[in-house]
């Protein structure tokens, strides 16, 4: 869910590229019935069509999307899809603070290596 401050703008560019091309050719392979599984995923809601992986990809690509979404939840403390958003990984909010905590020390130690 993020890059750390040893992960170079290359390096992260490039494992895009890599899932991406990995996307495209899971695509060109398999239809879009193929059923699969999310590990992080609650149990019982963790199993997923390739069709409703990829309707969520271009979802949540659509939600980040100038991090509008960084906003709303500076302003409302809100996150996810909504109030029942499962896809998250954590709804403790101790888990929500370390987890900023991480990003705060990878964004600075980033800025502090150029």
């Amino acid at each position: 869910m993020w890059a750390t401050a040893q992960e170079s703008r290359a390096f992260v560019v490039d494992l895009y590229r890599r899932a991406w091309a990995h996307a495209d050719a899971t695509l060109d392979a398999l239809p879009l019935e193929t059923a699969g599984k999310v590990p992080w995923w609650p149990e019982g809601r963790a199993e997923l069509t390739l069709h409703h992986a990829v309707v969520r990809v271009i979802s949540d690509t659509h939600r980040h999307a100038g991090h509008a979404d960084i906003l709303r939840e500076l302003l409302d403390g809100g996150a996810g899809e909504g109030e029942n958003a499962s896809s998250l990984p954590s709804s403790d909010p101790a888990w929500w603070e370390s987890y900023r905590e991480r990003l705060e020390r990878a964004a600075r130690e980033a800025g502090r290596q150029r």
